[in-house]
This record gives C-alpha cells, sequence and structure tokens, in this order.
C-alpha cells in the first residue's frame, strides 16, 4: 500500500485555522470558554509534540523498566485528572483510583497483549505503550462519570441509603442502587456508541493503522479487541475503584463522610 502522507510544520499550522470557527463560537454565545479552549489546544500540541519526541527514543531504547515507568506515569497522571474532575479530594481517593488503574491495565494488558496478539515479551514499546494509553484515555471519561454519579447520589440521597440500612441492609447491599446506576450512566453512551461503530465513524487506532498503510482487514481485527479490551478495563476499573474506595469514604457507623467532597 502507499506510504502514508506526512503532514509538514506550516501544513499543521494551516490546520489550526478549523480552531476559529469553535473559538468565534464560544465567544459569540459569552460562554467563558474562549480562553480555556486556547489554552488546551496549546497544551494538547506542546503535549504531543514532546510524546512524538519521548516515544521515539523510548521505541529505539525499548527498555521493559522504562516502558513500565511511563506506564505509571500515566496512570499517576490519569489518576490525578480523575480526582480532580470527579470533585473529590485528592488525599482519600488517589491510592483506590490509582490502585484500581493498575490492576485493570495489567490485567487486560496481559490478556490482549500476552494471549490474544501472542507477543514474546508484553513489555514491547510499539505494543505496550500505545495500548496501554488508549485503555486509560479511554476509561478516564468513564471513572470520572461513575463517581461523579455514585458519591452525589448518595450524597444527595443519604435518607434513602440509611433506609435501606435501617431495613437490615448491609452497607453493600444498600449501596448496590447506587452502584447500578453509576454504572448505567457511566456505559450508557459507550455501548451506544460501540453499538453503530462502523456505521458511523471508523475508530481512531483503525483509522490510524488505515493511513499507516496497513491493511483494513488487520486494522479491522484489532480495533474489534481494542473495543472489546478498552470496554473490559473500564468496567473493571470502574467497580475496582467504588469498591476500593468504598473503604475510606464510609464512617465506622456506614455514614458516608462530609470531608470526601471539595466543597
Amino acid at each position: 500500500m502507499d506510504k502514508v502522507i506526512d503532514i509538514n510544520y506550516l501544513e499543521l499550522f494551516m490546520g489550526y485555522a478549523l480552531m476559529l470557527i469553535p473559538v468565534f463560537i464560544l465567544w459569540y454565545y459569552k460562554t467563558g470558554l474562549v480562553k480555556d479552549t486556547i489554552i488546551a489546544t496549546a497544551r494538547m500540541t506542546v503535549q504531543l509534540l514532546l510524546v512524538g519526541v519521548y516515544l521515539e527514543y523510548i521505541f529505539k531504547l525499548n527498555s521493559v523498566l522504562v516502558n513500565v515507568a511511563w506506564v505509571l506515569v500515566m496512570l499517576v497522571i490519569a489518576t490525578y485528572t480523575i480526582i480532580q474532575r470527579s470533585g473529590l479530594k485528592h488525599k482519600l481517593f488517589f491510592v483506590p483510583v490509582l490502585l484500581s488503574g493498575i490492576i485493570s491495565i495489567a490485567v487486560t494488558d496481559a490478556y490482549f497483549l500476552g494471549v490474544v496478539i501472542k507477543l514474546d515479551n508484553v513489555f514491547d514499546a510499539r505494543y505496550f505503550i500505545p495500548i496501554t494509553g488508549m485503555l486509560m484515555g479511554n476509561t478516564i471519561k468513564n471513572v470520572i462519570i461513575s463517581l461523579n454519579a455514585y458519591y452525589k447520589r448518595i450524597d444527595q440521597e443519604q435518607n434513602l441509603y440509611r433506609w435501606h440500612l435501617a431495613n437490615g441492609a448491609n452497607k453493600n447491599e444498600a449501596l448496590l442502587p447506587f452502584m447500578r446506576e453509576a454504572l448505567r450512566i457511566a456505559f450508557n453512551p459507550t455501548i451506544a456508541s460501540t453499538a453503530i461503530m462502523g456505521l458511523i465513524s471508523l475508530p481512531g487506532m483503525m483509522t490510524g493503522q488505515i493511513l499507516g498503510g496497513s491493511n483494513p482487514n488487520i486494522a479491522v481485527k484489532y480495533q474489534i479487541m481494542l473495543l472489546i479490551t478498552i470496554f473490559a478495563s473500564a468496567i473493571m476499573t470502574v467497580v475496582l475503584t467504588i469498591l476500593f474506595s468504598n473503604r475510606i469514604a464510609f464512617d465506622s457507623y456506614n455514614n458516608l463522610k462530609e470531608d470526601i467532597f471539595k466543597r
């Protein structure tokens, strides 16, 4: 297949002209988001350009220790982002969220890279870092949505929670309706987008592989497995995060602690 067409820096700069459309709309409707949009776009550009440089050296080095260290840094940043966007306190939720991410990433990476693809070295930088990055990137939004839905709903409906406790339910049984609702809210959009995949949009990895010259059939098979792996990783992370954080979010009388939120 033909070699992928490169984008030089002048053409990349020209592509930024499209940003004038959302910036103008946000400015026109006085949303207060113009500055945040410009800053976010600038950060995204700098971060991705730096990552491109780093990954070039990391791929050449291909050291297990360096690859694992890079992924751990990604996990720490993802954990910080999740807690920050969930309106919860870092000192209480950092360990539960990080531990959940490590476990789910370890399980899904080991299965996808070791069992499905059958890599001799599951820590091969060419596969390990991009696949893990996609798993984390797609999991973050699910965890943020679920934590928001779970703890805010409990906070708003403490009378219902206490009613369950007063009627003989233990803590886990009383929390089950809130867990169920959090999972529904977090994964309904994911299930909907998965159901129409290929009909309305082509997923990112598949598009990237095709642009890179891969056979479309190979790209499709990778994308199918990646979507399944992302879903498994996301739901595992959400459930583990809630279960682990339950141990620190409630007092000895099974009451939700008021100091878990950033008021």
